[in-house]
């Protein structure tokens, strides 16, 4: 295995494990943890800044003033994502959520079809349009979208979209949409405080103590993700990142043993179908491309 790899694996492992992090939090309201999740971001991610010596951004930010407005729409979409992930495991929906992150990738193939105008090969449009006939199933069955897994996925899509065409790498960009966040998450917990609903601190010193790791728990997983985006191919890093909802969706059917009917299992089963399909062409056409590439240079 490679070290590229590794990275990865460990991140999307971290991500996947999640919920067991956020399931010592259920006494406390998804916005404040929220809110604790950003707070304690920020010195955390500083002080990986001033590990890594990394201050090249804050020229940029100086000279293209506009690049905050870029990024605050990155952090209002990450907040989105971030609240509704909390909220969803917190409530019993982690295997709803699951869904979100196993249909993100096709998401942001959409988009990159519709917005940066990029060109579906075959069988990616069989791929997304099973998906879409998975999503569509869920609704008719169920009666309702699955907002749940609809607002992760296309929020965290458009945050990768942006992300993508953002001029700052992923600490250094997490850390000012942390920063930009930082006032409204103080003062959302000082209204709470002041309102006696304040959970922190609390007498129960574990919940004192989770509140405070949700910062660091939010920024590894993102570092040794940074780490291995790096240093393998895109084709390995799309398959290995279906470890997370993986995982996710096996805490929360055997672990939190959420109810999964069988409706849920078909339509889950045709996007699985879809995802199996995109990630088969992924490899393979890469993997093509390589080869073409190296017979080409020979």
């Amino acid at each position: 295995m490679t070290k590229g790899a590794f990275f990865a694996i460990v991140a999307y492992t971290l991500w996947g494990l999640l919920p067991l992090f956020w399931k010592q939090l259920t006494s406390v309201p998804a916005d404040q943890i929220l809110c604790h999740r950003i707070i304690w971001s920020v010195p955390f991610l500083l002080f990986l800044l001033v590990l890594s010596r990394k201050w090249k951004w804050v020229k940029l930010l100086i000279q293209k003033p506009k690049t905050l407005l870029f990024f605050m729409l990155t952090a209002l979409l990450l907040s989105v994502n971030w609240f509704t992930y909390i909220w969803s495991v917190n409530s019993g929906y982690t295997v709803d959520a699951s869904l979100g992150y196993f249909i993100n990738p096709l998401i942001s193939v959409a988009l990159g079809v519709i917005i940066l105008k990029e060109r579906l090969r075959p069988w990616q449009i069989i791929a997304i349009g099973i998906a879409a006939l998975g999503v569509i199933y869920l609704t008719l069955a169920l009666g309702k979208l699955p907002w749940i897994g609809l607002t992760l996925a296309i929020s965290f899509g458009f945050y990768g979209l942006l992300r993508k065409l953002a001029p700052l790498e992923a600490v250094e960009g997490l850390f000012l949409e942390t920063v930009l966040l930082l006032l409204p998450a103080l003062l959302l917990l000082g209204i709470r405080f002041k309102q006696g609903q304040g959970s922190f601190p609390v007498p129960e010193l574990s919940t004192t103590f989770y509140l405070i790791m949700a910062g660091i728990v939010t920024s590894i997983p993102l570092v040794f993700f940074a780490a291995g985006a790096r240093r393998i191919s895109l084709s390995s890093l799309g398959i290995l990142q279906y470890i997370a909802p993986s995982l996710q969706f096996l805490l929360g059917v055997f672990v939190f043993r959420e109810f999964f009917p069988q409706i849920k299992i078909i339509g889950f089963s045709i996007i699985w179908l879809a995802l199996i399909i995109y990630s088969l062409e992924n490899y393979f056409f890469h993997n093509f491309y390589l080869k073409l590439s190296k017979v080409r240079a020979n």
